[in-house]
């Protein structure tokens, strides 16, 4: 059994997230903004503790990261106001990557997007734009970190029901579903190979970890 920390512990993917994580055993604690939303992460498995990222520092992260044996990123702003981007999905997600150096805890899992990083081709004036620059701070962040990370990749995130079956490193996003997103962060929790990697995917025909093994 491991204890896994996930922040954004109320958004869609990290609720699937927790009830994957609960029926294979382990202890979860979702890290959430709102106490109204305790309730619905409990019901899911995990344990909720109210924690503002936004304005806590490394120091404070790591004392509530204390004990904990993996980290799964996937909070955000949710776009419209940039400044708050850049406060939660750059400057919170580094600070949780420092955080976890100083809690000891090694290994890291990041929810990013298909297409993150210096080269996104998002322009200025479009409203994507800071979430586009925030993740690629964020990520390069974590490549440079001695944490043992993997970055998730997924490409156009749906509510349909999971698929199990995913495509890995095609040369364009599509679409998958926050079900199946879920169950690849917690797939590559256990995967010592997919550390040092960035892994991107779409809905496909290969079952999930069948796909995750098949990555040299």
């Amino acid at each position: 059994m491991a204890r896994v920390a996930i922040f954004g512990g109320h958004g869609k993917v990290a609720l699937h997230l927790e009830r994957l994580l609960a029926d294979a055993g382990h202890d979860t604690t979702a890290l959430i903004r709102n106490p109204d939303h305790a309730d619905d992460v409990r019901a899911a498995g995990a344990t909720p503790v109210v924690a503002d990222v936004e304005h806590l520092d490394a120091d404070a992260l790591a004392k509530l990261l204390a004990g904990h044996d993996a980290i799964v990123w996937s909070a955000g702003a949710g776009g419209g106001n940039p400044d708050r981007t850049y406060a939660v999905d750059r400057d919170a997600a580094i600070a949780s990557m420092d955080a976890a150096r100083k809690a000891a805890v090694q290994r890291y899992v990041m929810v990013s997007y298909f297409g993150a990083g210096p080269d996104h081709g998002v322009a200025p004036d479009n409203p994507f734009y800071a979430y586009a620059e925030a993740k690629a701070a964020a990520d390069a962040h974590l490549r440079g970190t001695h944490l043992d990370w993997t970055i998730l990749g997924p490409s156009g995130l749906t509510m349909d029901p999971p698929a199990g079956r995913i495509e890995v490193g095609a040369s364009s996003g599509s679409t998958v579903s926050r079900a199946d997103v879920a169950a690849v962060a917690a797939a590559v929790l256990d995967r010592r190979h997919t550390v040092g990697r960035t892994i991107e995917f779409n809905t496909g025909d290969i079952p999930i970890e069948e796909a995750l093994d098949a990555i040299g």
